[in-house]
Formats: C-alpha cells, structure tokens, sequence
C-alpha cells in the first residue's frame, strides 16, 4: 500500500511539473501573439500617421527575450534543441551507453549553464526592483522592466530544473544499457 501511494504521489508531481513547463510555453505562445499586434499596430501608425508607436522597439526586444525564456523547458522536454543529432544517433547505434552518457553530459551541461544565466538574473531583478528601471520616455510612455526580467528568470530557471530532469533520464538510460 505504501509503495503505491508513493508512486501516484510521483506521478502527481510529474504531471504538475508538466503543467508547469506547459503552462510556460503556453504563456510564452501568447506573448508571441502580444508581440505580432505590436508589430502591425506599429507598421499601421507608420503608414497612417508617419510615426512609429512608442515603446515598440524597446518592448519588442524584451518579450522576445521574455518568450525565448519562457518557452525553453518545453523544448528541453520535447527534445527540439538545436544540436548534431547525427554524431549522437551514429554513437547510439553501435554504443547505445556511450550515447546515453553524451546525453546526459549534454543535459548536464544545459542545467549549469541555464542555472548560471537564472541565478545572474537574480541580481538584474534585484537592480530592475530597487532602481525602479523602465523602458520608454518619461510623460510620453514608460513601462517597467521587472515583470519581464521576472518572467525571463522564472523561464530560465524551469528551463535548467528540465535540463536536470532530463539528465536524470538520461542516466536512467546509461544504467539500462549497461544492463
């Protein structure tokens, strides 16, 4: 009875870290959709007024940024990163565990670096906080920059907890194969 309690207590904080990385993307899918209505609203007073919207150029930068962060967990988790997945599939053909090794030196490797930038964030938060930092021009528009930088370091750091869950996969894989 115990064990079994155990693994559906599992499987619970399973599914809620898959809603979390999920619910990330997600927020970042809508920012995206945020960003393309700032674009053509801005292409819009361009052509109609003969003058760019204020804020644009600044805001665009940051929610690019904040998207990119908040949509990386997912693509950690659905294995969609940029890399040399030929040298990697011709190891796993004839060393499945020298492979799986890669991988998790690979995911390892991504947990620290991401951790690094999410921990160097803290102090940019920090800094955004306490100087009370905004974009814009003061009495025309002005927005502040802590929500972003909140988001880009929450992004980062579920992306470097994905990097560790998928090292710890990728472990799993080295002591099967050498079974």
């Amino acid at each position: 009875m115990n064990m079994a309690h155990s693994q559906t207590e599992a499987s619970r904080v399973i599914r809620g870290w898959h809603f979390i990385v999920e619910a990330f993307a997600a927020i970042g899918t809508v920012l995206i959709g945020v960003l393309m209505l700032i674009i053509c609203a801005d292409i819009a007073a361009r052509n109609l007024m003969g003058a760019s919207l204020p804020l644009v150029s600044e805001g665009g930068a940051l929610l690019v940024v904040t998207l990119v962060a908040l949509q990386l967990a997912a693509t950690v988790r659905a294995g969609r990163l940029a890399r040399t997945e030929f040298v990697l599939d011709v190891v796993a053909t004839r060393a499945p565990r020298a492979a799986a090794c890669m991988q998790a030196a690979f995911n390892a490797i991504g947990a620290a670096i991401l951790g690094t930038i999410a921990w160097a964030s803290i102090r940019v938060l920090e800094k955004d906080l306490n100087a009370a930092e905004y974009i814009g021009i003061t009495g025309m528009a002005t927005l502040p920059t802590w929500p972003f930088r909140a988001l880009i370091l929450a992004g980062f750091a579920v992306a470097a907890i994905e990097f560790v869950v998928a090292t710890l996969g990728a472990i799993r894989a080295v002591v099967k194969a050498g079974r």
